[in-house]
């Protein structure tokens, strides 16, 4: 079945691309975003970064040799129909099954020749519980991600293994996630993972939208960060998948850990 997006048409995932998911805890799409949708998310980013300053990120968490945004559904409509790509949708689902919700939605930028490595970690130290997972994360590439500028690390298969990486382990089984400007990468958040220093001299940026399962707090309570004028203009399944009209969630929003995984 086909889903349109942004004007774009686009299948829905293959058997083998939800097996793989499964298998491995993580999907590579490749161009899944078009060069222009890429230049109108990294302008909206760059214009943030310059705006907030020093204070950019100071929602959740602010990260040594980094730049960091957060709360980013409330910063631009551009992010505001980021959250409803049907093939990102499609892939969380995958993973969580069909009662999930947005977590949060936020950016980081690898700064240039930075030691900005982070340890292998679980988002939100999460650890699957009796009902499955309930973490699933997309990294959507808006640089190129190469062996030199801050790639994603995985361990393919982890997310089975029901337990937290040890402080500081490396394993061989780790591989190194690259791709063009543009690609997606679907991510079950239980796979253990992490950011690789940036050694060259340009900035290496990704936008994080970060789902959970519906009976868990949201990372950043999105009903409270909202601005009243965002909130009235979402789309029916942009309230949904803020969770802006379940009770359920409101009563889990103030419990929220802003728990990243690795920062403290």
């Amino acid at each position: 079945m086909a889903h349109s997006w942004d004007g774009q048409r686009f299948d829905m995932l293959t058997e083998s691309q939800r097996r793989s998911l499964d298998e491995n805890g993580f999907l590579i799409l490749p161009g899944l975003l078009s060069p222009d949708q890429v230049a109108r998310l990294v302008a909206r980013v760059e214009e943030l970064f310059a705006s907030e300053g020093g204070e950019a990120g100071s929602e959740f968490k602010q990260e040594p040799g980094t730049r960091r945004l957060a709360n980013c559904v409330d910063k631009g409509e551009v992010f505001e129909e980021a959250i409803e790509h049907p093939v990102v949708l499609d892939g969380i689902e995958t993973v969580l099954g069909p009662d999930f919700k947005l977590s949060s939605l936020n950016v980081r930028s690898a700064n240039p020749n930075s030691n900005c490595g982070q340890p292998l970690h679980a988002d939100s130290g999460a650890i699957a519980d009796e009902k499955g997972y309930y973490v699933c994360n997309s990294v959507w590439m808006l640089d190129d991600f190469t062996e030199q500028n801050g790639a994603l690390r995985v361990v393919p298969g982890s997310h089975r293994w029901g337990r937290l990486p040890e402080p500081g382990a490396q394993l061989e089984s780790e591989i190194l996630v690259t791709g063009k400007a543009g690609t997606v990468v679907i991510m079950n958040a239980h796979l253990w993972h992490g950011g690789t220093d940036n050694r060259t001299g340009q900035p290496r940026r990704a936008m994080h939208v970060y789902f959970t399962r519906g009976d868990k707090p949201q990372q950043q309570y999105q009903k409270k960060l909202l601005s009243p004028d965002v909130q009235a203009r979402l789309s029916p399944l942009g309230r949904k998948l803020l969770a802006l009209d379940d009770e359920r969630n409101d009563a889990l929003g103030e419990s929220g850990a802003r728990i990243s995984g690795f920062l403290k």
